[in-house]
């Protein structure tokens, strides 16, 4: 992923789980939250999550407004090349006022704990840190960051085994001004079956091709996304794409790469691989 990019990042996880595919048409929005936790606060970082954020998500996606979500890290300490982003939260949705609706859930338990946390201690007890004092404890606050992107193009399989941690690759690309439908349209065409196959035969867990929403980074337009279960699944892809790229004649060869290489900027190709701390989707 380029620099000051990430979460779209996460490009995280846009991975969103087998109740996107009823979403499909609907091409849904995946909110990214990219935090800098501190070296060794990982621990209450999690905590912090625990606290605030999840129940307010689990509720979410109980009720059906929130059809995933989960929490990355990068597999490479080097994290958003440099930005600093060491972690990803996501939640994927259906629309713009789902997202409302997270937000607003988000404000009141904020609040609520806040104003818990805020209560004298029992006599004796020592006081404990204020909510902002932890965040400032695990977070560098300054470098987090949010981006939403929307899947142009997405596939899934059933949705995996409660407790299914997967890993996810992302790949960047910076398609030339003008150029997004026909870049979309080669994708589709020539890679889009390929993930196809490998989502049949229970390769890849979910995939697909994402775009910012709302512009914020212009080092790439667009991203590719896969979830697998275990590593070995990164290499049963790569092997997928060198045995569709084989099967061809070496004119249709060149001639996709000479068409994926008018719509892209190949300097600007950057690449992301993260490991799930949480991963939830409904049907689990």
């Amino acid at each position: 992923m380029h620099k000051r990019k990430i979460a779209v990042l996460g490009l995280a996880m846009l991975w969103c789980g087998s109740a996107l595919a009823q979403q499909q048409q609907m091409q849904p929005l995946t909110f990214w939250y990219g935090y800098a936790v501190k070296p060794g606060k990982e621990e209450a970082f999690m905590d912090l999550v625990k606290q605030i954020g999840a129940p307010v998500r689990d509720k979410l996606l109980a009720e059906g407004a929130i059809l995933a979500w989960g929490i990355e890290a990068p597999l490479l300490r080097a994290g958003a090349e440099g930005d600093g982003i060491t972690h990803l939260i996501w939640y994927a949705v259906p629309d713009w006022a789902a997202i409302e609706k997270v937000n607003r859930a988000m404000a009141a338990q904020i609040a609520s704990v806040t104003a818990e946390m805020a209560k004298p201690p029992a006599k004796g007890a020592r006081p404990s840190m204020s909510l902002i004092e932890k965040q400032q404890d695990a977070l560098d606050m300054p470098k987090g960051r949010d981006w939403v992107t929307r899947d142009l193009v997405f596939g899934d399989g059933p949705a995996p085994p409660a407790g299914t941690l997967p890993f996810t690759r992302y790949n960047f690309s910076k398609v030339r001004p003008g150029k997004g439908a026909d870049y979309r349209a080669a994708w589709e065409k020539y890679n889009k079956p390929v993930f196809d196959r490998l989502l049949r035969d229970g390769v890849v867990l979910a995939y697909g091709l994402a775009a910012e929403e709302v512009k914020t980074d212009g080092n790439w337009t667009h991203f590719v996304w896969y979830g697998v279960k275990g590593m070995d699944g990164f290499d049963k892809i790569r092997a997928a794409f060198q045995a569709d790229r084989a099967a061809r004649s070496a004119e249709e060869r060149e001639a996709i790469a000479a068409l994926f290489g008018s719509l892209t900027d190949a300097d600007a190709a950057r690449g992301y691989a993260t490991r799930s701390l949480i991963f939830k989707v409904q049907g689990q």
